[in-house]
């Protein structure tokens, strides 16, 4: 890995990590599972904080760059679930209610 910055449990036990190029995710026993970039075909401006959702399913990136956050399912394309409202989204959690923290850094604020 090329200069981690975050990193999150991913589904079925694995973890994902965001470095300096990609987020990447692997298996429970460590082992190399995919790019995101690469499984989808998503290209990223500058991934930033990465969470699961409630159901611990689907990986969710924030991009510093595009002011988004996308939902990467383990079947079927990423769904963008944040496209305004956010200037620089950096680290992010989902709660058990449903709810999506993200850290905006460009507001120095949390939005829900």
């Amino acid at each position: 890995l090329q200069g981690p910055h975050y990193i999150s449990l991913a589904p079925h036990g694995g973890f994902v990590v965001r470095s300096a190029d990609a987020s990447t995710v692997f298996t429970s026993s460590c082992k190399l599972l995919c790019s995101l970039s690469s499984k989808y075909g998503h290209q990223f401006g500058n991934p930033a904080g990465v969470c699961i959702d409630m159901d611990g399913s689907n990986i969710l990136v924030a991009d510093e760059q595009h002011h988004t956050v996308h939902l990467f399912p383990e079947h079927g394309a990423p769904v963008c679930l944040v496209s305004a409202g956010l200037w620089r989204p950096n680290g992010m959690a989902s709660s058990s209610f449903g709810h999506l923290l993200v850290a905006d850094a460009g507001e120095n604020c949390v939005k829900v």
